[in-house]
């Protein structure tokens, strides 16, 4: 019988204890997604190397393994402020916390106490388990573009079985708005956040924005403690920017001088549709010129740096 790549259902789950089942549901924990990558055995083979009285391989013997998964989220809110989002969950297995303050959620990263997901792909009548993910996302909300948080997850690996495609429910995910003047707020940097809002600052105009969490996810295989773990995180991105000359020179001493500073950028029009990002300590760096349309515009690599600590970036939906 054929097997279709569009017959494929994601289900996730955060988990109560680590790499335990928390009985996903399709009817509740499916996932709609794109760009979708499963690699369902990614194992570290052991090479026998055996002499033998004639040239020949050996059998490699399969050792560590993982199972890894990708694929895209489109970047819109729940439909209705201070409801979490569908996609939130997976903010949280790549080490955020969700905050519900009343009128919007919060995202921000953490150290400690980092969630881990169980998942479920059923790619065309074969049934993956990718048990205790973490991962790591990029938000890529480029001008003109439909805005997606790309995740990337490790998990344990766990032999696929053969299993019907569940019917899915997926109405808890809302259709995007497409990066445009129109839909967008320009990034802004030197802005003020407070209570879900950005204030203050300088808009430029830009081609968008992309940021990527940076998060060093391993697979540690200790005999009785097998686990995937966030051990470190360095937040980057690019932006470029339509500046002035005179804003160029300014641009250019504030690389020079290696100084931080705030940056804010909203996606969303109205109420239950808006995605705001804050970071409170960006350094600029490795500037270029960039040939836009034959337009000059000046691009720039993002460094996130925390301030107070676990504060590098905030996402909010309201």
């Amino acid at each position: 019988m054929t097997r279709l790549v569009r017959n494929t259902v994601i289900l996730a789950k955060p988990e109560g204890t680590y790499g335990v089942d928390p009985t996903v549901a399709a009817g509740t924990d499916a996932l709609l997604v794109s760009n979708l990558t499963i690699n369902p055995i990614n194992a570290q083979n052991v090479d026998r190397e055996l002499l033998r009285a004639y040239m020949g391989a050996s059998e490699q013997l399969v050792g560590t393994r993982v199972a890894e998964i990708s694929f895209d989220v489109e970047l819109a809110g729940s439909g209705t402020a201070g409801n979490a989002t569908a996609w939130g969950k997976l903010l949280e297995a790549c080490g955020y916390d969700e905050t519900d303050a009343g009128a919007y959620i919060t995202y921000f990263p953490l150290t400690t106490g980092l969630s881990s997901l169980w998942i479920e792909a059923y790619d065309s009548g074969a049934k993956h388990i990718i048990s205790g993910s973490r991962g790591s996302f990029e938000i890529m909300a480029g001008q003109g573009e439909r805005p997606v948080v790309r995740f990337s997850f490790i998990g344990l690996y766990t032999t696929p079985s053969a299993s019907a495609v569940p019917s899915a429910t997926l109405t808890a995910f809302q259709k995007p708005l497409v990066i445009t003047n129109a839909n967008s707020g320009d990034v802004t940097l030197g802005v003020t956040y407070s209570a879900g809002a950005n204030s203050g600052g300088t808009a430029y105009p830009s081609r968008g924005l992309q940021i990527n969490s940076g998060n060093n996810v391993v697979h540690t295989p200790l005999l009785g403690g097998e686990e995937v773990d966030i051990t470190d995180r360095q937040v980057t991105g690019t932006v470029e920017f339509d500046l002035t000359a005179s804003q160029e020179a300014s641009f250019m001493a504030v690389v020079e001088a290696n100084s931080t500073q705030t940056l804010g950028f909203t996606h969303g029009t109205t109420s239950g549709g808006i995605v705001l990002l804050y970071a409170p300590a960006v350094q600029l760096l490795n500037p270029k010129k960039v040939d836009y349309n034959g337009r000059r515009l000046i691009g720039f690599d993002l460094r996130f740096l925390p301030s107070a600590g676990n504060d590098e970036l905030t996402i909010v939906t309201k």
